[in-house]
């Protein structure tokens, strides 16, 4: 019988400066399974149950938008038994979370090119993105078939289309109006990026979007990355003076 959690102490935290969007790679699945003798699968699982804790926890400190770097446009290169059974989890993990998404206010959402993914992927992610649409408490944004290059890319081919198209000129591209092309428009620049399992390199993930986000890395591999290791990081982020390049 598994003993209760013990109640997170949160009196460390200036709750008027929890980070109102906080971005993850969540690295370290696989390896975290090869360390317990396991197959890569059951290393993806418990990342997905790492996702929810620490899902819970964000809605419970404020946190308002969560994204999280869930698969990327590189990881198309693993074996196809990998990228099958990820493909699967997502719809399980999606399915099997909808009702209490529902339940504690969290929209689901999603950035990437969604169009090459699995039609039962793209169904299950339409179903909850619409039971989820009036969710108040958080957005979970799923990093799906996404690389920054490529978003990036896409952004412009739609500018220069509606330059084309005569909706835009030249003299209107901006900084501003390139970040409403790219995914993460509706979201925002996050203010906290968290990298798990040691690793100091962004592999592709919103290049655009942390410019001046605070950057956190940790040796803990995601499966291992529970609800103290956030407040870690909540805690390491509100010791740093933010100067947005100043």
């Amino acid at each position: 019988m598994e003993s209760a959690p013990v109640p997170l102490d949160i009196s460390k935290l200036d709750m008027e400066r929890i980070p109102k969007h906080v971005a993850i790679i969540m690295d370290g699945n696989r390896r975290w399974a090869r360390r317990q003798g396991l197959s890569s699968l059951v290393g993806h699982w418990h990342g997905a149950e790492a996702l929810s804790k620490i899902l819970e926890t964000a809605v419970s400190l404020g946190v308002k938008v969560l994204t999280v770097y869930a698969f990327s446009t590189e990881n198309w290169k693993r074996t196809q038994d990998e990228v099958d059974s990820i493909m699967k989890l997502f719809s399980m993990y999606l399915i099997g979370q909808k009702e209490r998404m529902v339940r504690e206010g969290v929209r689901l959402g999603t950035i990437g090119d969604t169009r090459r993914l699995p039609p039962a992927v793209k169904e299950v992610l339409t179903e909850v993105r619409k039971a989820t649409a009036g969710g108040d408490k958080i957005d979970l944004v799923l990093a799906l078939n996404y690389g920054a290059r490529d978003d990036i890319k896409r952004a412009m081919i739609s500018i220069v289309e509606d330059c084309e198209m005569g909706r835009l000129q030249k003299e209107d591209i901006t900084e501003a109006l390139i970040a409403r092309y790219l995914d993460t428009a509706p979201w925002g620049d996050p203010d906290l990026l968290i990298r798990t399992s040691g690793e100091s390199r962004l592999s592709n993930f919103l290049l655009w979007e942390v410019s001046y986000s605070e950057v956190y890395i940790t040796d803990i591999l995601w499966p291992d990355f529970n609800e103290r290791e956030f407040m870690k990081a909540l805690t390491a982020y509100q010791q740093r003076e933010r100067r947005g390049g100043c």
